[in-house]
């Protein structure tokens, strides 16, 4: 590009050549003061007429800053909506959750007083409380949610501070009802540990043959009380421990042959007799249904068979009251009612 200069009083010219470099660098430069001057001028005339409320100006500004502010209200709101929707959802799940304690602590023998503590003795000072559920006779139900009529005074829903409130509730009543269900589970495995130390597994696969009670002893006639069930089986059968214990006497006995005893705890113990070969060593611990003996004739025996006794606090008891518990039941029973050969 050329430019031409000239100077009227000494009829002189000048020529500039003004390259693409040098016109971009004009450009810019051109930009930058158009900027400064656009800064200018928002600064000098729309700050300062806000600022002492120029009609014109005043009124655009505050359009504009209604519509940033209702723009920001509408966002918090959608996001208050999806809140309160979880939060109901939450509320549901507990109330399920409250129901499925009931049926569990039923089941481990617990009352429903017993699992519910006041939150001042959980979490110090009281939480606010949750909405509460009007009770009507035509079987309405669900979340809550407050509407225009609730004493939060918001009329599109519920507040952040309303809401901060229902999940703090909620998050002491998830922690009670975990200790609870903490509580109730060591119920059920306390249970479970004494249903496990109580002889119900029959020693010997077989019928019984001799009861619990008076009969003619099988050596001299005479009546005399038979103080366990007899199991008739072939010599080498497995005896196998009617539940879980620790093994306390190991050893010879004039009238019970090669016998052991378990101690299941309580005062609860158990007797195996006329072994012909004894699988554990005294302070051995046995689980229920582990081979600890084999069916012998030893002592004084007609024959081989497993002598079965179960004592409380060295009492003897009818062992058949404890089998009851356990599987095969009808089968003993029918044993029971139709003995084979007895044995000692």
């Amino acid at each position: 590009m050329h430019i031409l200069i000239t100077h009227g009083n000494h009829a002189r010219t000048r020529a500039l050549q003004l390259s693409p470099f040098k016109l971009s660098l004009l450009g810019s430069g051109l930009l930058v003061v158009l900027l400064l001057v656009a800064a200018t001028l928002y600064h000098f005339v729309f700050l300062q007429a806000a600022r002492y409320g120029w009609p014109m100006v005043n009124e655009f500004m505050r359009l504009v800053v209604q519509d940033e502010l209702a723009r920001r209200d509408r966002f918090v709101r959608e996001n208050l909506d999806a809140m309160a929707h979880k939060v109901g959802e939450m509320q549901a799940k507990m109330v399920q959750l409250d129901a499925i304690s009931e049926r569990v602590s039923g089941l481990a023998g617990l009352r429903q007083e017993d699992l519910r503590t006041p939150p001042a003795s959980v979490a110090g000072p009281a939480a606010p409380a949750a909405p509460a559920l009007p009770v009507v006779p035509d079987g309405r139900g669900g979340p809550y949610f407050p509407t225009a009529d609730d004493t939060t005074g918001h009329p599109n829903g519920p507040s952040l501070d309303y809401l901060t409130q229902w999940v703090t509730n909620l998050d002491l009543q998830s922690e009670q009802r975990t200790d609870a269900f903490t509580f109730i589970e060591s119920r059920l495995l306390e249970r479970r540990l004494q249903a496990l130390m109580v002889p119900s597994s029959p020693p010997v696969n077989g019928p019984v043959g001799s009861g619990f009670g008076f009969r003619p002893d099988p050596f001299t006639g005479h009546s005399a009380l038979h103080t366990g069930l007899d199991f008739p089986a072939e010599s080498g059968t497995a005896i196998t421990a009617a539940a879980g214990g620790v093994v306390v006497n190991v050893g010879r006995h004039p009238a019970y042959g090669q016998m052991l005893e378990l101690d299941h705890g309580n005062g609860l113990m158990t007797r195996y007799a006329h072994a012909s070969k004894i699988l554990v060593k005294q302070g051995d611990l046995v689980r229920r249904g582990q081979p600890i003996a084999a069916v012998g004739t030893t002592g004084r025996s007609t024959g081989p068979h497993l002598h079965f006794e179960v004592l409380v606090e060295g009492v003897p008891q009818d062992p058949v009251k404890f089998l009851s518990a356990g599987p095969g039941t009808r089968e003993r029973s029918a044993g029971l009612a139709a003995p084979a050969t007895r044995r000692r």
